[in-house]
């Protein structure tokens, strides 16, 4: 039960609609239980009166309601392993990542455990800072899905005044968006933590979104996913924003923390370090150049200074845009 999943279910509480938020720590889920807040990962946030939590091991679902998996990418075959022939109306996954073992995205994790049997996916995606939603801010975001109908439930089941889901069918797009973004988020962090300037952080994010395109292209997407919500816009949220636990990290990273103690500084999960090595090992299966996660990979992996990194970025062989 981390910050986006509890957000999530108080978010659909408010909007009327009866919620069972359930987790995989048990004593955690008795915690949760008896405060009616998760105090560890968003705290000052009650519960609405319809949302339960769950006390023991994930009920059935006979009328097959719809089920949201807000998990760490890492922990998302773990989860659906622990569900054996759960079936439901509509799954929402809104886990972003690529899996470190596999270089499988998270669709094709479900895929493998679940099965067209358990119901359709529906990939939920784009700038959604937690603690702003769980304050009301106003938010867009994306459902994708080849499914129609799926894409369509999972829309009118989220949408809210004040949380406004668009659909698309590019599932392929919003998932490497939606986990690249988080490797380019470290590195602007790391650019800020070496203060090096606006003019930086811009030709960062306008490179960054360069290198998640042409990946994406390769995989089969279609390179408009890439300037829409999934791409640009989570993009920016993810690199410009305090709340940006990737950010956040990578300005710890810039600072010269080790990577070690900077991730001990935080209880929430920053997925792009997970993604990077992911991302790189799918890039070079493709043949795709990756220069920016290829230097913040050195930054996480080797020990390498973050300002070496920028020179080597910086000094690469001149091209055309």
């Amino acid at each position: 039960m981390g910050s986006w999943g509890t957000t999530l279910a108080i978010h659909l509480a408010r909007t009327g609609s009866p919620v069972l938020l359930w987790g995989r720590d048990p004593e955690q889920r008795k915690r949760i239980a008896a405060d009616r807040e998760n105090r560890k990962y968003l705290p000052g946030h009650r519960f609405p009166g319809s949302l339960r939590v769950a006390s023991q091991a994930l009920p059935e679902n006979p009328e097959r309601d719809p089920v949201i998996l807000a998990i760490p990418s890492h922990g998302v075959r773990g989860t659906l392993r622990q569900l054996p022939g759960a079936r439901s109306r509509v799954w929402i996954l809104a886990s972003k990542g690529i899996e470190e073992s596999t270089g499988l995205r998270m669709s094709e994790v479900f895929a493998q455990e679940c099965g067209v049997d358990a119901g359709p996916l529906a990939i939920l995606t784009g700038p959604s800072l937690a603690r702003e939603v769980a304050e009301g801010k106003p938010a867009a975001v994306l459902i994708a899905s080849r499914e129609p109908d799926a894409a369509r439930d999972a829309q009118e089941l989220l949408s809210s005044e004040r949380f406004r889901v668009y659909t698309s069918d590019d599932v392929i797009g919003v998932e490497i968006a939606g986990a690249l973004k988080n490797v380019i988020a470290l590195a602007a962090g790391i650019a800020d933590g070496l203060e090096l300037g606006q003019n930086a952080r811009g030709a960062l994010l306008t490179r960054g979104l360069a290198e998640m395109r042409r990946l994406g292209e390769a995989l089969g997407a279609r390179p408009e996913t890439f300037l829409g919500l999934s791409g640009m816009g989570d993009l920016v949220t993810t690199c410009t924003s305090p709340l940006s636990r990737n950010h956040t990290l990578g300005e710890l990273l810039g600072r010269g923390v080790a990577l070690e103690q900077a991730l001990a500084r935080s209880v929430m999960v920053a997925e792009g370090v997970r993604t990077t090595r992911a991302a790189l090992d799918l890039a070079a299966r493709v043949g795709v150049e990756m220069p920016i996660a290829t230097q913040v990979a050195r930054i996480l992996f080797e020990g390498v200074d973050a300002r070496v990194a920028l020179r080597e970025l910086m000094t690469r062989p001149l091209r055309q845009e």
